[in-house]
């Protein structure tokens, strides 16, 4: 799938009717879906404790709080990437806040364009996580696979008396003479002496 036909989730937190109107017109459903507005920051934690985004906007001030602390709670327990929107007078202590954590800011008022290259730096941040994500899944995949052939061989040496380096050869062979891999071997032996 091209990056053109992906689709990214939005979580909206803003309390402007006036933002919020134009979600539509920023946000074109073959692009972006679901597009989900928050007008507080609590409302905003549910949202994200009911699904994940790929994207959080911030667009502050709200009724609730600046959503300084919000952002960067955000991106540091979610893999999403947040655009915070800091009226003028609140941009650089925003800034300070927030960049150590990786959030995206933006001085408000804003133009169509500024915010289209914004959501294509979103874009390019998101993609990058997601490959840090399946990197981490093959890293946890393969550490299983490992802890669960190093409980096999233990169950091997233990029950059946064979060696370290004889219970490792038997699991390697089992795999090539089955056409599996060595971690259903290991399961399978697990489950006959576990």
């Amino acid at each position: 799938m091209s990056l053109r036909e992906q689709v990214y989730s939005v979580l909206i937190v803003s309390a402007s009717e006036k933002f919020n109107q134009a979600l539509p017109e920023l946000f074109p459903v073959t692009s972006y879906f679901p597009v989900n507005v928050a007008q507080s920051v609590s409302a905003a934690k549910r949202e994200l404790a009911e699904r994940d985004f790929d994207f959080v906007i911030v667009n502050s001030p709200l009724p609730d709080e600046n959503g300084v602390r919000f952002s960067a709670d955000t991106i540091d327990s979610y893999n999403t990437v947040v655009l915070f929107l800091a009226k003028t007078e609140g941009y650089e202590d925003a800034y300070d806040r927030l960049v150590s954590h990786g959030v995206f800011l933006l001085q408000k008022p804003l133009s169509k364009p500024v915010f289209q290259a914004a959501a294509g730096w979103m874009i390019s941040a998101r993609e990058r996580i997601r490959k840090t994500e399946k990197k981490t899944l093959s890293i946890e995949e393969k550490m299983n696979e490992i802890r669960a052939v190093n409980r096999a061989k233990w169950l091997l040496i233990s029950c059946l008396k064979m060696t370290e380096p004889d219970a490792h050869r038997y699991i390697e062979k089992q795999a090539m003479d089955r056409c599996t891999s060595k971690k259903q071997v290991a399961e399978d032996i697990i489950k006959t002496y576990g």
